[in-house]
């Protein structure tokens, strides 16, 4: 098996990388991650995704590299994360009663043969009407400032959650597990 290497900084994805109980490390790549003109929302993490595999693959040659993006998708437009209280209060009043779509981009790229597989995970968050007092109180307690959408849905974050809609529930988080064993597989891992 070539060596799993995780092209992120993120604490959340590699927690998630770990529930599959492979060996791997982390990295974080440095790439321009600006959304291009005209650009959609699914090729965006698409693109980004790849570049960060391949970011990696000169320094780590024989290795199977995950790239992982994620961009939350209100009314139609893109919002990021949030980084302060106001923002995100902002952000949560928005979302309010409303639809907030996550979109992840996935590759796994091998490295050794320059083969790789992308694609985009959607999952849909119907958020609770929500009042000012309980964003607060929420935001408060969890202070989610580095997270597209401005919630936890690992933590008190689902709370705000009227339902969720989708196939895998670990691409909110950013990292669809259930893609990424269909992708290993496909290289020839084995899980569990």
């Amino acid at each position: 098996m070539l060596p799993l290497l995780l092209a992120s900084s993120s604490v959340y994805r590699r927690d998630l990388l770990s529930r599959l109980r492979l060996p791997f490390t982390c990295s974080s790549p440095d790439i321009n991650e600006s959304h291009r003109p005209d650009e959609s929302a699914t090729d965006l993490v698409k693109r980004l995704s790849l570049e960060k595999a391949q970011a990696l693959a000169a320094s780590h040659p024989k290795h199977l590299i995950i790239g992982s993006d994620q961009v939350a998708v209100l009314g139609g437009k893109i919002i990021g994360k949030p980084h302060t209280f106001d923002n995100a209060h902002q952000q949560l009043l928005n979302a309010s009663g409303a639809s907030v779509s996550f979109l992840t981009g996935l590759t796994l790229l091998n490295s050794q043969t320059g083969h790789y597989q992308t694609d985009c995970i959607p999952f849909t968050v119907h958020m609770r009407c929500l009042t000012p007092e309980q964003i607060e109180r929420y935001l408060l307690a969890e202070q989610p400032y580095d997270c597209a959408g401005s919630f936890k849905a690992e933590g008190l974050g689902v709370s705000l959650f009227q339902r969720t809609e989708g196939d895998d529930a670990t691409s909110l988080v950013g990292l669809p597990l259930i893609r990424l064993v269909d992708m290993l597989t496909a290289e020839g891992i084995a899980i569990p």
